[in-house]
């Protein structure tokens, strides 16, 4: 990481009908996170597994909505999806590095998907076999 703090959000906006969060940050950034992307890479232990290579691949979310965001302490928001997902504690940081590399994670989302043989539109798979049983 450069030098110096981290951007700080100066305004964060939830355009319900397109399904973006926009966000300004104080270096004069201002990222359009598609609600898919953010709930894709939603930082939570149910979507990023329990170590590398756990990851959940998440299918089925082109659709999703943010219900609601709400502040975590200054350093970061928690959306509440539209699919009942609301686990994923996104920091400020991690918000920033999803808009400066999306096109990249678009990318991954898009290669992880194929060897997965599915589509961005597939149904979620119930987690079967998976080793930590999450009762949602």
């Amino acid at each position: 990481m450069e030098g110096g703090p981290p951007p700080r959000p100066t305004a964060l906006t939830l355009h319900q009908a397109s399904r973006v969060l926009e966000i300004g940050f104080d270096d004069g950034r201002v990222f359009r996170l598609p609600f898919e992307l953010l709930r894709v890479y939603s930082p939570s232990a149910e979507v990023q597994g329990h170590g590398p290579g756990q990851e959940v691949l998440q299918t089925g979310k082109r659709e999703v909505g943010i219900d609601t965001i709400e502040p975590v302490g200054h350093y970061a928001v928690q959306p509440r999806f539209s699919d009942g997902h609301e686990s994923g504690i996104f920091t400020w940081q991690y918000l920033y590095r999803l808009g400066a590399e999306q096109d990249q994670l678009w990318r991954r989302y898009e290669a992880r998907l194929a060897e997965a043989g599915l589509d961005r539109d597939a149904p979620m798979a119930a987690a079967a076999g998976s080793a930590c049983g999450h009762g949602h």
